[in-house]
């Protein structure tokens, strides 16, 4: 079971068998992880199908050189122009591409070692109650967005002496081809229900430009 399949060259049946596999211990992988990871149908359907992908490709190259470049070149487009997702995804998708090469060449048996064993781990490692500090879900990210010709550093220590126990800026970017200037803290407000009042205060002082408060958390799991 853990030997290779393949022989000196592929056959068509060697690869339809690596194929099935690939392909149905893909879903079922997909299928546990979507017990812990929260995203899109997309996202399941593509991790589903990577192993197979990443396997068809390895199948095909077969030691050719050439080819092994040019595809590496397609799959650093790919990566370039993909969005940076969640540390949960990025960990899904890195599994799939490992059991993907397990099976492309040619061990089955390491390939559904690979997902399944992994996918456990994954869930039973999450449960693990280790790294959750329960102080981060009360912080949240504050970004506000101000003209560029207002001083930043001091215009609202008023406000956030009033409204909140803590903060700290943690990003400063230009936005707006350079008109404008984005600020990022980590906040954590004395009284949730203050935040309205909150933002209506800091809507004065950044001339009613975009203001947006979430989950510090969620920001922290993109890392």
């Amino acid at each position: 079971m853990f030997d290779s399949i393949y022989s000196t060259a592929v056959t068509a049946s060697q690869f339809f068998i690596m194929a099935a596999a690939a392909v149905v211990s893909g879903v079922v992988y997909a299928i546990i992880m979507s017990f812990r990871i929260r995203s899109t149908k997309r996202f399941f359907i593509v991790t589903a199908l990577i192993p197979f992908v990443v396997a068809a490709v390895i199948t095909f190259v077969n030691g050719n050189i050439g080819a092994g470049v040019a595809i590496g070149g397609a799959f650093s487009l790919i990566r370039f122009r993909s969005a940076q997702g969640s540390a949960d995804e990025i960990a899904a998708i890195l599994i799939a591409m490992g059991s993907g090469i397990a099976f492309g060449m040619g061990y089955i048996g390491y390939g559904i070692l690979i997902l399944v064993c992994l996918s456990v781990l994954f869930l039973l490692l999450s449960f693990i109650p280790v790294f959750e500090h329960k102080n981060m879900a009360k912080d949240k990210l504050l970004r506000v967005t101000i003209p560029e010709s207002l001083e930043y550093h001091d215009v609202f220590n008023d406000t956030f002496g009033h409204y909140l126990s803590s903060y700290e800026c943690v990003g400063v970017k230009t936005t707006g081809m350079g008109s404008m200037f984005r600020l990022s803290f980590r906040i954590r407000m004395k009284e949730t229900g203050e935040e309205k009042a909150f933002i209506d205060e800091l809507r004065t002082k950044n001339g009613n430009l975009e203001i947006a408060i979430t989950p510090y958390e969620d920001v922290a799991n993109q890392l």
